[in-house]
């Protein structure tokens, strides 16, 4: 079949558009260091760069919860730190109250010093992270912690909240996340649960449990009335209660250590898809950087011979 001079040079031409094309990849793979830019790159490779990424997404996501859960933990166990000093330092004064002989004026100083520490207490319970109250279970926006303005010494009953001196307006559910697929971890402690020592806030202490706010207001209240018999038997409720905030401190010192853990297992699962995402996707910047050298010098080439040809006509031949 005879070549016509229109054939050649659209042969030319195709020729042009194929190296240009493959130029322009070469280029695309060098500026964004990715050998893989679109499907048609490598069909191949498609499937495992995708099932990457969205496990990589995942994984960030995780992280992200994760590391929520790390500050609520640990702007928690400040406050609980807090809240243990409080106490220490309650029981240190009931004890002076006890083994001292003071004077009236001396037990009142006292026992105004054990009111303050309540109140210390009821503020650190009333902490906020945000505008979010963190003692407050689930109802974030609702101050947990209020004194009873109908407080009655004589009518107090552990098994009736409506006598206590200090009343909680949270709920008992601590907030939970879920920090792995199916894996779902406690951050953040109830009030009723940690203060009142009402686990499951049904407006009565549990048995074995103590309402630290009321031991504190009766140790005020049998300072003033100077009756060192009734502190003696209050300081066990009193290192009890120091005893049950501690405890659940530590609880919640264990789910912190179970949070890092899944971060640092999460993040080293993170770095093995990156670098299975990498060695699909990514492309080798130096012999890229040679193969678009060469590509560029045979586009050069194609153009100049493409000109030479385009000049080309019959009175050449005569």
């Amino acid at each position: 079949m005879k070549a016509t001079q229109g054939t050649t040079y659209r042969t030319l031409q195709a020729e042009l558009n194929r190296q240009s094309l493959k130029l322009n990849n070469l280029r695309n793979m060098v500026s964004t260091g990715k050998r893989i830019n679109r499907a048609s790159d490598d069909p191949a490779a498609i499937s495992p760069v995708l099932e990457s990424r969205k496990q990589i997404r995942a994984n960030d996501t995780y992280l992200n919860t994760l590391g929520m859960a790390q500050d609520k933990l640990k702007i928690q166990d400040s406050y609980l730190d807090q809240e243990i000093d409080v106490l220490t330092r309650a029981k240190e004064l009931a004890i002076n109250a006890v083994n001292a002989t003071l004077d009236p004026q001396s037990l009142s100083t006292l026992a105004d010093q054990i009111a303050s520490l309540r109140t210390e207490l009821i503020d650190s319970a009333n902490a906020q992270v945000e505008g979010k109250y963190i003692f407050a279970g689930y109802r974030e926006n609702v101050k947990p912690f209020q004194l009873n303005a109908a407080y009655d010494p004589a009518l107090y009953d552990p098994a009736n909240s409506a006598t206590w001196p200090v009343q909680y307006s949270g709920d008992g559910n601590p907030i939970r996340l879920e920090i792995s697929p199916g894996e779902v971890l406690e951050v953040s402690l109830a009030g009723s649960d940690v203060f009142m020592g009402d686990a499951d806030n049904d407006g009565a202490v549990d048995a074995g449990r103590y309402d630290v706010f009321a031991t504190l207001t009766q140790v005020e209240e049998a300072i003033r009335a100077d009756d060192p018999t009734a502190v003696n038997a209050l300081l066990e409720d009193l290192d009890q209660g120091l005893s049950q905030v501690s405890r659940l401190r530590g609880a919640m010192g264990v789910n912190a250590q179970r949070v890092e853990s899944a971060m640092d297992h999460l993040e080293e699962i993170k770095l093995n898809y990156q670098e299975t995402l990498s060695r699909y996707e990514d492309a080798d910047l130096v012999e890229s950087i040679a193969l678009m050298t060469q590509q560029e010098t045979a586009f050069e080439a194609a153009l100049q011979v493409t000109s030479r040809v385009a000049q080309l006509s019959i009175l050449d031949f005569l």
